[in-house]
């Protein structure tokens, strides 16, 4: 199997030399930018599997990166794992609205930052591989294509984050059961994924926005969590 490449961006060069060691000695290719536009600019051009970005850059900042590359075919399911400065939930929230898959807060361990890689990266081959599930599934109007990673609804495509099109897969897969929050993340994005407990509410507003009239599939059990109608 290639070995994965992980993007890393950061304005300071020691915190990028030491993500840069931990993860080079674990066996990834390693890709560095010092400013968002150097960002935008590799991943489009070297798409790495995963992007360890940093919110506060100079010019673009790191939500403006995360917009940019969500919002761009080439680069709209490339893994971010945000790193960020303690008290900036409302960064945070932001960032998982926009796409992001992960957040990790300054000053961090390098072997935790390196659990979320794995688990992130883990979960993305597994589901690149995961035959236990149709590859197509038809629940009325909406078409869920697995392999093609896309979601039509009476042929017309909804564009959707990854962790979007994760929880989707996951309730769809399972009509009429209800998950809890921690359930529904430990199925999208693996165990001892941390998180705030706004999380999954906010994956799913923006899901439920992107689904329109479709919205009223993904139901709320108040007190426990979310299903899918049956």
């Amino acid at each position: 199997m290639p070995r994965e490449t992980i993007l890393i961006v950061d304005d300071e060069e020691d915190i990028i030399e030491l993500i840069k060691y931990n993860l080079k000695n674990e066996g990834y290719d390693i890709l560095t930018a010092f400013t968002g536009e150097q960002a935008i600019k590799i991943a489009r051009q070297s798409r790495p599997d995963l992007i360890v970005l940093d919110l506060m850059l100079p010019g673009i900042d790191g939500l403006e990166v995360t917009r940019y590359l969500k919002n761009n075919d080439q680069t709209k399911d490339l893994p971010i794992v945000m790193l960020t400065a303690k008290g900036e939930e409302s960064d945070i929230v932001t960032g998982l609205e926009l796409g992001a898959n992960d957040y990790i807060s300054k000053p961090f361990s390098p072997k935790e930052l390196l659990a979320r890689i794995r688990s992130i990266l883990r979960r993305r081959r597994k589901n690149a591989l995961d035959d236990s599930s149709p590859a197509i599934r038809q629940v009325g109007e909406m078409t869920i294509d697995r392999a093609r990673h896309m979601v039509t609804i009476q042929g017309e495509m909804v564009d959707l984050t990854l962790s979007e099109f994760e929880l989707l897969s996951f309730l769809a897969d399972k009509k009429g059961w209800v998950f809890t929050r921690d359930q529904i993340m430990d199925a999208i994005h693996g165990e001892n994924y941390a998180v705030t407990e706004r999380s999954v509410d906010v994956i799913i507003v923006g899901l439920r926005k992107k689904l329109k009239t479709h919205a009223v599939c993904i139901e709320t059990v108040r007190g426990v969590g979310y299903r899918f109608k049956e």
